[in-house]
């Protein structure tokens, strides 16, 4: 058996094909799993527990099933950190807070969504930082529907068209941020997605061999980190 880790899927109704291709994974791969990681970005947009969108419906359903068999976590990532209880009612997973270390086959291992290790895009830590907090999010909740719906388009296309401006090597990761992390931590494997470039890093921390495992997002197909007592391996699902 082995633990198995995703990120980036970006669920939405514009792409019904990827919806089927991650509860036919919960339903065939990760049923015979130890655990599944949901590194963040799971939905392209979570708006509050209170308006599940319906095309998450046989997704969550998929994920609750899987849950009474294999022990499931999700972390927040920057689309979808409104999750709260009743997210985690429904699916039947467990939000992990981010940084999260476990013990994965005797690597203690350093899980989180990345976004925060791209400290090299201010303009995009300041959004962050403002979306984080709970004041922001408290009068998010308190807008309606419609308000929430349209608010979250605005914030796409802004994105949108600040992604396709800015320099690939800002919106990556940054080295020192990296480093800096694992040693707070006092571990030398981490495991991350949101830069949807998926790779194994090798490199030396305190004369040390440190690693960083890259997750890849879901648009062209599924990508997953397999797990087990042998190492790690980045896997695809093609459609």
């Amino acid at each position: 058996m082995a633990t198995l880790f995703i990120s980036d899927l970006h669920l939405s109704d514009e792409r019904p094909g990827i919806t089927g291709l991650f509860i036919d994974f919960l339903q065939q791969r990760a049923s015979h799993a130890e655990a599944l990681y949901i590194l963040g970005d799971l939905f392209e947009a979570w708006l509050g527990d209170d308006m599940i969108l319906p095309d998450y419906r046989a997704a969550i359903d998929a994920m609750h099933a899987l849950s009474r068999r294999v022990p499931l976590y999700v972390m927040y990532g920057n689309r979808d950190f409104l999750m709260r209880e009743e997210f985690c009612r429904q699916s039947g997973a467990e939000l992990l807070p981010e940084p999260t270390t476990i013990d994965l086959y005797g690597t203690p291992t350093l899980l989180l969504h990345g976004d925060t290790l791209c400290t090299d895009d201010q303009p995009y830590q300041e959004f962050r930082r403002m979306v984080r907090d709970p004041q922001w999010q408290e009068a998010l909740l308190a807008k309606s529907p419609q308000e929430r719906l349209a608010l979250a388009k605005q914030y796409r296309e802004t994105s949108k068209l600040e992604t396709g401006s800015k320099d690939e090597a800002i919106m990556d990761v940054n080295a020192k941020a990296v480093e800096q992390l694992l040693r707070d931590h006092n571990v030398f494997q981490m495991i991350h997605g949101h830069t949807h470039r998926p790779a194994v890093h090798e490199f030396e921390l305190n004369g040390q061999p440190a690693r960083r495992i890259v997750l890849g997002d879901w648009y062209e197909q599924g990508s997953v980190l397999v797990c087990d007592k042998n190492g790690c391996r980045l896997e695809g699902l093609p459609l």
